[in-house]
């Protein structure tokens, strides 16, 4: 028998612990008198601001940002058609990441009972570095199911020799088209979910996935 190119496709996933609570707590604050508006939103900005400072000085946080106090104004209409008068908008965004999944509870109810101050989300997320050792150890992980697959159709066919031609990342060996519609696909992360909407103080595990598709000469 003449050798025989065998295309497989290899999937690899794994569940790896949230390392960071990511928070992002905004302030938003309107009504008629712009100074007023404007003064209460920094008031309440500087507080999560200084709580974010002294979160990190005590390693609860790993790293936060913040925006400025963004004020702007509008003029609503009535129902009835009538422009009723101005009414100035005030609002200042946080995002923070939080290593400490207890402090970050405390801080969250905390900030949850202020008036003007919304609690936006919270997403659970890996470290730079173990997010990218993790991609590594599933793509390998990937590339090894293929193999095996690749192996076990050339030993149904009798064929003991097989050597890797092609491999990528899934869709990219398909055409242009395809590659496009599926590149990024490839390898991904996603929290693990159960469940409807809402704010979610548990950490659940972040799931790493890799698709690999390749191409292999048996012989």
């Amino acid at each position: 028998m003449s050798d025989v190119v065998i295309s497989v496709r290899g999937e690899h996933e794994t569940r790896v612990s949230a390392e960071l609570g990511v928070a992002t707590v905004s302030v938003r604050l309107d009504g008629p008198d712009r100074a007023a508006v404007f003064a209460q939103a920094t008031t309440l900005a500087d507080r999560l601001v200084a709580e974010l400072t002294d979160a990190q000085a005590r390693g609860t946080v790993a790293q936060w940002s913040s925006e400025r106090v963004s004020v702007w104004s509008d003029r609503p209409w009535s129902q009835d058609g009538a422009q009723l008068p101005l009414v100035h908008h005030a609002s200042m965004s946080t995002r923070s990441e939080f290593t400490d999944f207890a402090a970050l509870s405390e801080w969250i109810t905390a900030v949850s009972e202020r008036e003007g101050v919304a609690v936006d989300g919270i997403s659970w997320e890996l470290t730079p570095a173990t997010a990218r050792t993790t991609e590594s150890q599933v793509a390998q992980a990937a590339v090894g199911v293929a193999l095996q697959r690749a192996t076990a159709y050339a030993a149904a066919l009798g064929l003991t020799s097989v050597q890797p031609v092609e491999i990528a990342d899934a869709g990219l060996l398909n055409s242009p088209e395809a590659a496009m519609g599926k590149q990024g696909m490839a390898m991904r992360a996603f929290a693990d979910s159960s469940g409807g909407g809402g704010l979610q103080l548990e950490p659940r595990p972040i799931g790493v996935a890799a698709t690999v598709e390749a191409r292999f000469r048996a012989s």
